[in-house]
């Protein structure tokens, strides 16, 4: 038996928005519910009830009707959560407004994780956030570190990765230091030039504002008034992330992101990341958010491939 829903307290524009382009959002929730969906002017008709389907369309409406454009990842989160009967956690989030990019684009929290490690940026001097790749946790600081610095809340900003090759064993190859650490620095980059635009950007490394090095060039500074985001946590060691935390100086933030999963530290070290999350989680002033794989919002087709290899093992 079919279900009909109702549209008409939503204008086209929203019911647009719901559908997506080419209604792609509407091929989306087909593909996970499998259940044929059909807009018939003010009205959705489903093949058949589907109460998890049903409640995911309702949110993904209330979306549309607070002028969010409906994207494909937003479908496949809220698909995500009413998989795990969360649902009712989404109405908070896209009432954050972070900030805007350089083009103007609005930068809300698109996950629940998202929204935690919002407040915890907000409210706390030093901040560990630590998950898998595709979570936000290096766009979401370099966000907060640009708007400290539009606000004058600091005098700049420090990035740092810990590229041991970038700082000492590259040493014999041709370049000068920011030839041969750029590319370690590639996602910072990327999200700076995100927020400020390319040109602003590097105007403000010139002018030594935003600062951008190897983690080793940390050792015997306090740093004070800045901004400070560690990246790629997980490859510190112990003593190297001690050195990093006691830089820390009045008027000052750090963030460090990083993802116990994917440690590159030879055998037998320990994650000074792992370290940290043990020794220090109940220091006052210090605030850990724990990402997991439901703020990884994936490409649907990603999400088959992840399906089929798991399939795969379980066969095996």
């Amino acid at each position: 038996m079919g279900k009909i829903i109702t549209l008409q307290d939503y204008t086209i524009e929203e019911i647009q928005s719901f559908c997506g382009p080419n209604e792609e959002n509407i091929a989306l929730l087909e593909d996970e519910f499998h259940v044929d969906i059909t807009i018939r002017g003010n009205e959705i008709h489903l093949s058949e009830e589907n109460e998890k389907l049903q409640s995911v369309i309702g949110r993904l409406l209330t979306l549309a009707k607070k002028s969010v454009r409906v994207s494909t990842k937003d479908v496949m989160y809220t698909i995500s959560l009413g998989k795990t009967a969360s649902l009712e956690e989404m109405d908070r989030l896209y009432s954050i407004r972070i900030a805007r990019t350089a083009t103007g684009k609005l930068i809300t929290p698109k996950t629940i994780g998202q929204r935690d490690y919002f407040y915890a940026l907000k409210d706390h001097d030093v901040v560990f956030a630590i998950g898998p790749a595709g979570t936000g946790k290096t766009y979401m600081a370099v966000v907060f570190a640009v708007q400290a610095l539009k606000n004058n809340l600091v005098k700049k900003i420090i990035l740092t990765r810990p590229a041991v090759e970038a700082g000492e064993s590259l040493g014999f190859l041709p370049g000068d230091l920011k030839e041969k650490i750029d590319p370690y620095l590639r996602p910072l980059y990327d999200a700076l030039y995100d927020m400020l635009g390319a040109e602003q950007t590097e105007r403000l490394i010139e002018k030594g504002v935003i600062e951008i090095a190897p983690l080793a060039y940390m050792r015997g500074r306090t740093l004070e008034d800045a901004y400070v985001i560690l990246d790629e946590a997980q490859n510190t060691t112990d003593n190297q992330m001690k050195m990093f935390l006691t830089r820390l100086g009045f008027n000052s933030k750090m963030i460090i992101t990083g993802d116990i999963t994917q440690i590159d530290l030879p055998k037998g070290v320990r994650s000074g990341l792992k370290g940290a999350i043990n020794l220090l989680q109940d220091v006052k002033g210090i605030r850990f958010v724990f990402l997991n794989a439901l703020d990884v919002v994936r490409h649907p087709v990603v999400s088959r491939i992840i399906r089929r290899y798991e399939e795969e093992s379980r066969i095996e």
